[in-house]
C-alpha cells in the first residue's frame, strides 16, 4: 500500500472501531497473520499471532474497560509503516493484577505502529 490517505483512513477505522468496542470492525483490516504486540516500558507484555488469538485477546480486553478512548494526536508514515501518537484514556472495569481497582481511570500516551502490506495490517505495535 503506498498511499498514505488509505493508511489514515485504515487506522482511523480502527481506531473508531476499538473506541466502539468493536472486534468485527477492529479486525476489519488485519491480515490473516497478524502479528499484536503490547509493549509498556519496554517490556512486551502480550504478543499474539493471527487473526483468531487477535480476535480472542480483543473481546477478553475489551471486558476490563467500562468505557475506553484513543484519540488519535497525528501520524508518520514512512514506506510500508505509520507511526500513530495516541492519546489513551478509560474507567477500568474490574480490579485487575496490576493494583488498578474498578472505577479507577486511566491515562496514557503512547504509539501505535501498524505495518502494512496491501491494504492489510501485518503487524501492530501499541507501546506506552
Amino acid at each position: 500500500m503506498s498511499n498514505n490517505a488509505q493508511k489514515k483512513e485504515i487506522i482511523e477505522s480502527y481506531v473508531k472501531a476499538y473506541n466502539a468496542f468493536d472486534v468485527a470492525g477492529m479486525s476489519k483490516h488485519m491480515h490473516p497473520d497478524i502479528v499484536f504486540e503490547n509493549i509498556s516500558n519496554g517490556i512486551t507484555s502480550i504478543r499474539i499471532m493471527g487473526i483468531s488469538a487477535f480476535k480472542q485477546q480483543a473481546e477478553a480486553a475489551a471486558h476490563y474497560f467500562l468505557e475506553r478512548q484513543q484519540q488519535i494526536k497525528s501520524i508518520a508514515f514512512k514506506s510500508d509503516e505509520a507511526e500513530a501518537e495516541i492519546a489513551y484514556k478509560g474507567i477500568v472495569a474490574m480490579d485487575l493484577p496490576n493494583g488498578m481497582k474498578a472505577g479507577d481511570k486511566l491515562t496514557l500516551a503512547g504509539k501505535s505502529i501498524f505495518y502494512f502490506e496491501g491494504d492489510k495490517i501485518t503487524r501492530l505495535q501499541d507501546i506506552s
